[in-house]
């Protein structure tokens, strides 16, 4: 039986149903906007791209629509041009529960009604009608909630996999709360009734009045807010803002593109979250075993760029540590640095009692007794190096992260760069190579400037580009240098701005031993950084702790 698809939470499913329907919500997240892309406006959002993406490789034969907005206004537009759907309808409703909007929404329920009721040959059935109406849920124990803008299915199952708690969806289309009729009427007067239980939902963001929505967050059982909002739409940008300053539960901003191109990077945001939130699952005792080997742990931080290992006695002193390029396979990456700690101190795997790996590429070393994000690991390490850092900014090879950590050196809050490289080390890698310097070069070379350049552009791309322009224009290196010092840390500050950075502040990460990026980060916020002489191996050096707790 063809199913009859959906987006939002206006829709009447119920009188679907009626007429013989069985309704399901579309929010799948495609690998790539391939097709969408060729007959879609490139400003379309994310979700837009995905929904057009769906049907166009036909795997919707009938969409019912609302207008939430100009996407699915387009979206609409493209399908019935492109879409060979089955059925396509749009339900153009008004975005506020008043007098006008209900007379507007009832003569579109009877307009769909004639549409849908001729198109599956049947006629409305009050009893199926009745049935359709499911009633609304509330957990009774503790749970998380997932916020804010649609969630894709495929993201929400990565939150059930990673969160510690139940997950609630109660994102748009999902906290739906439309009640039953209480009788039966002619349908005209059923459907004038029905247009006020439709508007008269808790609402969504893009109505006028959204008062009703503070429900979603009062309520004794919550324990923390997944907020997400996909790339490009503001409506639900507002909320969070309001959010941060009036939640007491832990909070987690996700923004998506919509795809599933971007998965490792919100696994790696949900995971940390998770254990911030639960820090007793972070690590999972042995229980009473023999303790194996000779009690040396070894921690693993397999970034995009290096491989550091840090091999720590049960006095807590460093025995044995490596960094080494990871070069093209996490595992192999992992296994030669390992060795060359172990050769250095002359050492053996099997002197090890506990690993626990972290970074980009823990998920594909098996080599660890447990894994752990290098948010986690990074905030571990920054506490044990410096008791008094609450902050901890850590720019690596493929993303830039802050950390906050309370007293206790718990992470309370963190935020990182989306999947652009600007204002990575990538990034300076790029720019060390089109000014023909080596990367220790450039981290000197930008500290006598002299006149005040700027890079504008957010895009590593871009930014190259007016690199070699500056070039041409025969700015000195230490000029051009300088500017993209002060990009990268004008990224960097905004990213600490965001978490609501306090000193004292500690900088991480194979960057940090850039001082020209070093010295514009501190000129902006106005404070001294802490840098260690362990700075690069300080996520590798939060893993072995965590080994040592195993």
């Amino acid at each position: 039986m063809p199913v009859t698809h959906y987006i939002c939470k206006y829709t009447p499913v119920e009188l679907l149903a009626a007429f013989g329907g069985t309704c399901a919500i579309l929010n799948h997240m495609p690998e790539n906007f391939d097709l969408s892309d060729q007959v879609s406006h490139p400003n379309l959002c994310g979700f837009g791209k995905a929904l057009l993406e769906t049907c166009l490789e036909g795997n919707v034969r009938e969409l019912v629509l609302v207008n939430c907005c100009d996407t699915i206004r387009s979206a609409y537009d493209v399908l019935l041009e492109y879409g060979e759907l089955d059925f396509l309808f749009l339900l153009d409703m008004l975005h506020a529960d008043g007098e006008c909007s209900r007379e507007r929404t009832k003569r579109e329920l009877l307009r769909l009604a004639k549409a849908y009721g001729a198109y599956k040959g049947t006629e409305f059935d009050f009893s199926k009608f009745q049935a359709a109406f499911q009633p609304v849920k509330r957990p009774d124990g503790p749970y998380l909630s997932v916020l804010g803008g649609r969630v894709g299915e495929e993201l929400f199952s990565m939150m059930e996999e990673t969160m510690p708690l139940p997950v609630r969806n109660d994102t748009c289309v999902h906290n739906r709360s439309v009640p039953p009729p209480e009788g039966e009427a002619d349908f005209d007067a059923l459907m004038d009734w029905y247009a006020g239980a439709l508007l008269g939902q808790m609402p969504c963001m893009r109505m006028t009045d959204i008062t009703g929505r503070k429900q979603l967050v009062n309520d004794p059982h919550l324990r923390g807010v997944i907020y997400h909002t996909v790339k490009f739409c503001d409506y639900y940008g507002f909320e969070y803002s309001e959010l941060r300053r009036q939640l007491t539960v832990p909070l987690l901003k996700l923004e998506s593109d919509y795809t599933i191109q971007s998965s490792g990077q919100l696994r790696t945001r949900l995971e940390a979250f998770a254990e911030s939130i639960a820090p007793e699952r972070t690590i999972q005792k042995g229980g009473t075993k023999p303790m194996k080997g000779k009690g040396l742990y070894a921690g693993i931080d397999s970034g995009s760029t290096s491989t550091d290992v840090v091999i720590l006695n049960q006095d807590r002193e460093i025995v044995a540590q490596a960094i080494l390029p990871t070069g093209a396979g996490a595992a192999a990456g992992a296994d030669r640095a390992l060795d060359e700690a172990l050769g250095k101190a002359g050492l053996t795997r099997e002197d090890i009692t506990a690993t626990v790996t972290t970074g980009y590429g823990r998920g594909a070393i098996q080599l660890g007794d447990q894994s752990i994000t290098e948010i986690t690991c990074h905030a571990k390490g920054a506490f044990f190096l410096a008791p008094s850092v609450r902050t901890i900014i850590d720019i690596g090879g493929q993303d830039s992260k802050v950390i906050r950590v309370d007293e206790a050196g718990n992470v309370v809050n963190f935020v990182m760069n989306d999947k652009c490289a600007a204002g990575t080390g990538r990034f300076l890698e790029l720019m060390a190579r089109t000014l023909e310097l080596s990367l220790d070069e450039m981290s000197t070379a930008g500290l006598d400037w002299k006149e005040d350049v700027t890079i504008s552009s957010m895009c590593t791309v871009f930014a190259e580009s007016e690199v070699v322009s500056l070039i041409a224009q025969n700015k000195t290196p230490a000029d051009i240098i300088h500017g993209l010092n002060r990009s990268v840390a004008s990224k960097t500050v905004s990213l600490c701005r965001r978490v609501g950075g306090e000193e004292a502040y500690m900088m991480t990460g194979g960057v940090s031993k850039n001082r020209g990026v070093a010295a514009e980060i501190e000129k902006l916020l106005g404070v001294k950084l802490h840098i260690s002489e362990k700075a690069q191996l300080n996520g590798a050096l939060g893993a072995a702790l965590f080994a040592l707790e195993l």
